[in-house]
């Protein structure tokens, strides 16, 4: 019979390959697939042992077709009750289109309609579709007046082995990782040594694959259904010759299996399902889990000689991760190099750029598709071996590379020109470096004994690999400089932010820190979000509030984290009320003001969209109103969009509808375009006070907000 064999892009030359070991020669190689000629039981032994193939397809017609009738009466040409019962079940896989035919869901139901007509012509009863567990998977193709009908003797893709049933947040498919293993030259390599790490394992897909490679276990051996199990050709007698010798083959397999597989992840989460996996798959015992982060790798943790280190590492789908872990990316690569001497590193990644930062030359490189992604696997012999640096305050100067020494004076500089103001005023935390030389486009903030940097994202234009070996000064610059040690430096990336995204989460250690700021005690976040729940640029706006809250009521729209609000009721603030949609930042503003003994009903937290709230609320209650709105805001929790220069002066006007008459309101705002509409806000004084709401940390950077003194005429 002749067979069609589907399989990821890329890996056509290894399906061949692996057809003629399974005793196949009359092979052809297609795009994604593989043409063979075949018996049944050949079929039957690819749907088993087949560790790269997707599908296993036996044509029943091919012949010409163009118009949905011509596919009605082709369809119509086969016999089928030769291949499934009256009443049994199907489901219609189609693919293609023509002139007469211009959706594959109209092309499915011609299909589905020419067979059941068939069946209940001649036997009165009718097949119907099953989308989960059908009797007959039936593919259909149309391409260029061509028509081929087929039986999908696989059934479910023969890439699911059974043993997966969770996996990681970005999962390889189990016949993409046994072709990395493959390429990589894992088969070989395991009857030499039997060592393998993935220090980024996941699932434990690859370790999985690996170990079922070393053990001669068929990758279907577990599978509970294929695509022929109710067929009416299906020869049960050949199909269970082949599961004994599968089993027997599988236990000599294990009984003289000599690896040892080492997977290593992060994420405790995922590596419990990597055990479970691993468990079903019958190869646990052979691989040992263990929560580690890249930076914690010990090579001496692992057995001697040599192995290899295969792994498919993060590789940034989405915008602004790529110089996040091109971090990840080179302390990997400097692992390799410090510690692994000898091995063999195999790394696949859909983002090769990436990998240009490990430091490491290839010996090899193919290219394979994960699922529409192309993608890359590289081969990396370890031959270079460097000493292991243990993290220490670092100060040797003479290691920096001459960028790294410009931003370091650049730092010692800034910190020098800042030191007695920041000595005097018992200021804890600021900026430090705001891009002020362009090619190092980040701001440092000081948070005490830790600092925050943030990189501005870089144009399209730049090559990402100097950006990031920019990138790369700075962090090795920040230690030295401040004398400091590396962990202590946090690093995020801060992109051209829309809406709420500024507040969005980047992890979750729920890792806070107690600050200091004139007299008040404030919680603040270095890990989680991009902002870290303290504006600095508002550290004198705060303090002109505390100093005029006393005996006062005060309003705090869009009040964040509530520091402002907290500064007023250490000021002596008679009330506070912060208003906010995120029940998140409201209750890190609770915290707040628990943190400085404020738990009182004078100090309350609304949970609203400020727009909404303001056009209900009516009487002026409030002797002191400070707002702070973001530039642009389309959260889903609002009413409408939010434009801080198109609706400033709604904005102010409901502001000033609850200000008592010798009330003042401070409006301020980061678009650096703003521009306050005075005509239409003619009924009010208006000052502008932008420069006296500046301390010298942000004298640099004159327009990081702007600010505005409002009260009644």
């Amino acid at each position: 019979m002749k067979l069609f064999l589907t399989c990821p892009k890329g890996i056509e030359q290894l399906l061949e390959d692996e057809l003629k070991q399974l005793g196949l020669t009359e092979t052809k190689q297609t795009i994604a697939g593989v043409q063979c000629q075949g018996e049944l039981a050949d079929a039957y032994r690819i749907c088993l042992w087949s560790r790269l193939a997707n599908r296993v397809l036996m044509p029943l017609l091919e012949t010409e077709a163009e118009t949905a009738e011509d596919l009605y009466q082709a369809v119509q040409q086969i016999d089928w009750l030769e291949h499934m019962r009256s009443q049994g079940t199907l489901l219609i896989d189609f693919t293609g289109r023509t002139q007469g035919i211009n959706n594959t869901h109209f092309g499915a139901l011609k299909v589905k309609d020419a067979i059941v007509d068939q069946i209940r012509d001649k036997t009165g009863a009718r097949p119907s579709i099953d989308k989960v567990a059908p009797d007959l998977r039936i593919n259909v193709r149309m391409h260029r007046g061509k028509l081929t009908v087929a039986l999908d003797l696989s059934g479910d893709s023969l890439h699911r082995r059974s043993y997966r049933l969770k996996a990681g947040e970005a999962p390889m498919k189990e016949n993409l990782a046994a072709a990395v293993l493959i390429r990589s030259g894992w088969p070989e390599k395991f009857k030499d040594t039997g060592l393998m790490l993935d220090p980024m394992c996941g699932s434990g897909t690859l370790l999985i694959e690996a170990a079922m490679m070393a053990a001669d276990i068929a990758p279907g051996l577990q599978r509970k259904r294929f695509g022929f199990s109710r067929w009416n050709g299906h020869q049960r007698q050949l199909w269970d010759d082949l599961i004994a010798e599968a089993q027997s083959r599988k236990a000599k397999g294990i009984l003289d299996l000599n690896i040892q597989l080492f997977g290593r992840d992060q994420d405790s989460k995922v590596l419990r399902s990597a055990r479970q996996n691993a468990e079903r798959a019958g190869v646990l015992e052979y691989i040992d889990f263990e929560t580690c982060r890249i930076e914690e790798l010990d090579r001496s943790k692992l057995p001697a000689g040599e192995g290899v280190m295969i792994t498919n590492p993060p590789y940034g789908e989405r915008l602004g991760e790529t110089q996040q872990l091109m971090f990840l990316y080179r302390h990997l690569g400097d692992k390799l190099k410090e510690q692994f001497a000898g091995w063999t590193a195999v790394i696949f990644t859909s983002n090769p750029d990436l990998c240009k930062v490990t430091g490491l030359r290839a010996e090899k490189q193919y290219k394979l598709f994960n699922g529409a992604l192309e993608s890359r696997l590289f081969v990396y012999p370890i031959s270079e071996r460097k000493e292991v640096q243990v993290e220490t305050v670092v100060t040797e100067e003479a290691s920096l590379s001459d960028g790294a020494q410009m931003f370091s004076n650049r730092l010692l500089k800034n910190k020098k020109q800042l030191s007695k103001w920041v000595k005097r005023e018992n200021i804890q935390c600021y900026r430090l470096y705001d891009a002020d030389i362009p090619e190092y486009s980040v701001a440092v903030d000081v948070y005490g004994d830790e600092v925050h940097v943030q990189e501005y994202v870089a144009p399209k234009k730049v090559d990402p690999v100097k950006s990031f070996a920019r990138l790369q000064d700075v962090m090795n610059a920040l230690p030295v400089a401040l004398k400091i040690p590396a962990s202590k430096v946090i690093l995020k990336q801060r992109l051209k932010q829309q809406g709420s995204k500024q507040y969005e989460k980047q992890s979750e250690t729920h890792r806070f820190k107690e600050v200091v700021e004139h007299g008040c005690r404030l919680l603040v976040n270095l890990h989680d979000y991009l902002d870290t729940g303290l504006f600095l640029d508002h550290r004198p706006i705060r303090q002109r509030i505390q100093q005029e809250a006393a005996g006062k009521d005060m309003l705090n729209l869009f009040c964040y984290t509530g520091t402002a609000s907290v500064h007023a009721a250490v000021g002596g603030a008679k009330s506070t009320t912060s208003v906010d949609m995120s029940a998140t930042y409201l209750n890190w503003a609770k915290r707040n003001m628990d943190l400085n003994g404020l738990d009182n009903p004078q100090h309350v937290q609304v949970q609203s969209d400020c727009l909404k709230w303001l056009r209900v609320q009516r009487q002026p209650a409030y002797d002191l109103i400070f707002m702070d709105p973001p530039t642009f805001s389309n959260s889903k929790r609002m009413q409408g969009v939010l434009d801080v220069q198109r609706d400033h002066v709604d904005l102010i006007e409901g502001a000033m509808r609850l200000l008592r008459e010798e009330g003042v309101l401070y409006f301020s705002n980061n678009y650096r375009r703003f521009k306050i509409d005075h005509e239409s806000l003619s009924d009010f004084v208006i000052e502008e006070i932008t420069n006296k709401t500046l301390d010298p940390d942000f004298k640099r950077n004159s327009r990081i907000h702007s600010c505005y003194r409002i009260t009644h005429k």
